[in-house]
């Protein structure tokens, strides 16, 4: 039985001391807790909302080693990435797979001059990037990455194979280039895994969702934002891991930076549903100019297509949406790179939306900020270690660094590294089509049941199982089991109706959600909490708002798509 809510209160209140505090529960915070608490030290982590809730539940969902961060100068970025990439591609094989990427290419020579542009410095828009550059960039990633290869080198098409190979792209693409990256099927998933593994590996640290922390005396008060308790408690250094909230926590918990240190950029993007744009996707991530400069991208998600995205100044940290013009800015760019396929509004079936927590900058292009990632110490009452940028694939690397601080600052040695350490059901894992062989042998299940399982929960869909293998499902064509939802209510951590639906399932995201199935899993879920019936209405109207205001989802659509999932159909394929 995983640790409860309850447990980690208990612990808290048997020892209130701890070694180091990360505050916020994002990726890069998690990051952090796992390398310290795997060092020996007692760590705290406190998330004010859920775990991988903000920024961390908004990425693009790429594991990549970012191929036109070569164009600022930044090669030990990329080598960084790049090696990331492959440690997530071993560690995490059942949530992280190899995406096929190809760039559609309209020129030979232009963009030349980008990369000396962004090496002295340049703020402005790159131009677009010919066939020499590009094939000059895919030639140093080969480069970085030779050493420990894990994905095919690239590859350049002609026109006639171009066209063979997707005949709907621009007509306008005289080559295409070919290279793999990687994409992540679930990432907040990751995170709580991440947070589970220590729970085990650990168990004298806390990681506690819906708490507040503050400043008292020489230590904190923390709130329990759902019982309302508060406790204090003591730590000997913080590691502030708020994202694009870093300035504002800063002060908030008594340190003063003297400059502002986070520049935020807002990204949206959309999940699409359309069979005909899937089709011309052949597989491949596609990897394109927007009119104005701006790289986007559009790839096979679940069954969807993932389409991004924007990038637009933020001054003020907050919870965001896709607007109606940002959504049209990312459809008018597939129309631009798949001109004869019918793209429209009515076609989206999710949307979503975060701000990047870039480092502070003047650059007049947005796409010219550096995605690198550092510290900053600021001395106080308890000094704090400031994680500034960064991105998803890099988060174990960025914690390392970080981890590596605070024990220079302790003066205690690192007992080891997670370079190679498997992340919840990667470990012990055999390969997706061989776990799902092993799991239809072993609980008898069909064999889309076991396709799907493999692809989410990887060796831990065994402990699933284990609990239950009964897969009555929520409700008409939901993939999600009602055993299923009480497992993860138990194991994963998750206090709200929201937590189960947008981040430990993919119900939202492929659209599949109507508004049964959020009945049936407030049903399951008051029965495994102990919600009275008003707790039950206010979780359902709380979600139902929050997929209104910030994914694009009415309530009204949520309803009409009860009785499309009364007609018998075919599951969103999984990933191979």
């Amino acid at each position: 039985m995983s640790k409860t809510r309850a447990d980690e209160i208990e612990s808290l209140r048997r020892d209130s001391h701890f070694d180091v505090l990360v505050v916020g529960g994002g990726i890069n915070g998690i990051g952090v807790f796992r390398e310290l608490a795997l060092q020996g030290l007692r760590v705290l982590l406190i998330e004010r909302q859920d775990f991988c809730s903000g920024c961390s539940a908004a990425p693009s969902r790429m594991i990549h080693g970012g191929l036109r961060y070569l164009e600022n100068g930044e090669v030990g970025l990329v080598r960084e990435s790049l090696a990331e990439r492959d440690n997530l591609l071993r560690n995490a094989p059942h949530l992280v797979h190899p995406l096929p990427t190809t760039v559609p290419v309209a020129s030979r020579f232009s963009g030349i001059s980008n990369a000396i542009s962004g090496i002295l410095g340049a703020k402005g828009k790159p131009q677009p990037r010919g066939m020499f550059p590009i094939r000059v960039g895919l030639m140093l990633y080969d480069l970085i990455s030779y050493r420990n290869r894990l994905l095919p080198k690239h590859r350049i098409h002609s026109a006639a194979e171009t066209r063979r190979l997707w005949p709907a792209l621009t007509p306008d693409a005289r080559w295409s280039a070919t290279y793999h990256d990687g994409w992540i099927s679930h990432p907040e998933r990751l995170g709580v895994e991440l947070i589970l593994d220590i729970a085990a590996a650990a168990p004298n640290s806390v990681a506690l969702n819906y708490a507040s922390i503050a400043p008292s005396g020489t230590g904190f008060i923390l709130t329990d934002l759902e019982g309302g308790d508060t406790l204090a408690i003591t730590a000997g250094l913080i590691v502030n891991a708020t994202g694009a909230w870093l300035d504002k926590t800063t002060a908030e918990l008594g340190g003063q930076a003297g400059t502002r240190l986070v520049s935020g950029t807002k990204g949206s993007h959309l999940i699409i549903d359309n069979p005909a744009l899937l089709k011309a996707l052949n597989g491949h991530m596609i990897y394109f100019e927007n009119a104005d400069g701006r790289v986007c991208i559009t790839f096979p998600y679940l069954g969807r297509v993932l389409a991004g995205s924007t990038d637009i100044r933020v001054e003020r940290p907050g919870r965001t949406r896709c607007d109606e013009a940002e959504a049209d800015y990312i459809l008018d760019s597939l129309r631009l790179v798949f001109p004869g396929i019918a793209l429209d509004p009515g076609q989206i079936v999710f949307s979503y939306s975060g701000i990047r927590p870039l480092p502070a900058s003047d650059h007049d292009f947005t796409g010219r900020i550096s995605r690198g990632h550092f510290t900053r110490r600021i001395d106080g009452s308890v000094p704090q270690i400031c994680m500034v940028g960064g991105k998803w694939t890099t988060f174990r690397a960025f914690a390392e660094q970080v981890a590596d601080e605070v024990l220079a600052e302790l003066n205690l040695p690192r007992q080891q590294t997670t370079r190679r350490l498997a992340i919840g059901g990667g470990r012990d894992h055999p390969g997706v089509a061989q776990l799902e062989r092993s799991l239809r042998a072993e609980f008898s299940i069909s064999a889309a049941r076991a396709k799907r399982l493999a692809t989410i929960y990887g060796t831990r869909a065994r402990d699933l199982l284990a609990y239950s293998p009964d897969e009555t499902a929520l409700s008409p064509n939901c993939p999600l089991s009602r055993a299923e939802v009480l497992w993860l209510a138990r194991q994963e951590r998750l206090e709200h109706l929201s937590d189960l639906i947008l981040r430990r399932s993919d119900l939202a995201i492929t659209g599949v959600l109507d508004a049964r199935m959020i009945q049936s899993a407030a049903d399951i879920l008051a029965e495994a909490k102990g919600w009275d019936p008003t707790r039950r209405r206010a979780e359902i109207a709380a979600l139902i708002d929050e997929l209104a205001c910030f994914h694009g989802v009415s309530h009204a659509t949520l309803t009409e798509r009860v009785e499309r999932n009364l007609t018998p159909c075919v599951s969103a394929p999984r990933p191979a």
